[in-house]
């Protein structure tokens, strides 16, 4: 594997979305673009964007749609559609990724395998703070995050500490539960075979859970990215879950379809 694609999904929150691109940029490994996929953010927030990339040492597209509510599978169909790479990376923009976090992706990488990672979730205070004084998370070390922990601004520490689980890892090879697009890896190939996310999950609520369903329908297993691979999640307030009902209740129908792989409106019709 050679280039790597990290798809970070954002909307309207600059401040975050600096911090997430800051720990992406003083990453060890360096072979990588970044996507920033933009649900429909303002035209403030987009020239920021622009302008940021264009100061990008490593190649950073601008991937933007109208605001028509959260589409995010929809502005990541979007962004693979124009990706390089050969793996996938998902991360959302609220997310800070640890210095060696591509690097141990990549390590991890494996073929007929998806990836999910886990997060440590920052207090609303916390966030607050680290906003605010923009302050470099992913240049801390180990024992700073166990002050934090200590202090209550962070909900774990144990992700933090690398474990080689070695065949561990392939225990639960067919568990879809938890495997989030903040923090999730898989090969490109499959994610086209796939055809993506679903569009017609419309609305916040299981777009991600549908397509690694959908992957474990095609035969690509779970590889747990957990002790390897956390981000930190800033804290935020919660999206609109109106259509979370109607979402896990199509999800629901498609987990017992072992037959049903193939995204009805997915990235196909993105691609060249």
């Amino acid at each position: 594997m050679n280039l790597i694609s990290v798809i970070v999904t954002t909307y309207n929150w600059p401040a975050a979305l600096t911090l997430c691109l800051d720990s992406l940029l003083a990453q060890q490994d360096p072979a990588f673009e970044i996507i920033i996929a933009d649900d429909g953010s303002t035209f403030a927030n987009q020239s920021f964007v622009q302008a940021y990339c264009a100061r990008s040492p490593v190649p950073v597209h601008y991937v933007h749609h109208e605001d028509q509510g959260f589409r995010a599978g929809t502005i990541r169909n979007k962004a693979v559609a124009s990706s390089q790479g050969e793996y996938l990376l998902f991360i959302d923009g609220d997310c800070i990724c640890p210095a060696d976090f591509i690097a141990r992706h990549r390590r991890l990488a494996e073929f007929g395998c998806f990836v999910p990672g886990n997060r440590v979730l920052l207090t609303e205070s916390f966030t607050q703070d680290v906003i605010e004084q923009q302050l470099h998370l992913h240049q801390k070390p180990l024992s700073y995050f166990i002050f934090a922990r200590l202090q209550k601004k962070i909900n774990r520490i144990s992700a933090f500490i690398p474990l080689p689980l070695g065949r561990l890892r392939r225990l639960q090879a067919k568990k879809w539960q938890k495997a989030m697009t903040c923090n999730l890896a898989l090969w490109k190939n499959d994610f086209l075979q796939v055809n993506g996310f679903d569009e017609l999950f419309e609305g916040w609520g299981y777009e991600d859970s549908d397509l690694v369903i959908r992957l474990i329908h095609l035969g690509i297993t779970r590889k747990e990215g957990r002790f390897a691979v956390p981000v930190l999640h800033l804290w935020h307030c919660q999206n609109d879950k109106s259509k979370q009902d109607d979402n896990y209740q199509r999800l629901m129908e498609r987990l017992h379809q072992q037959d049903f792989i193939v995204a009805t409106k997915g990235v196909s019709q993105y691609l060249p």
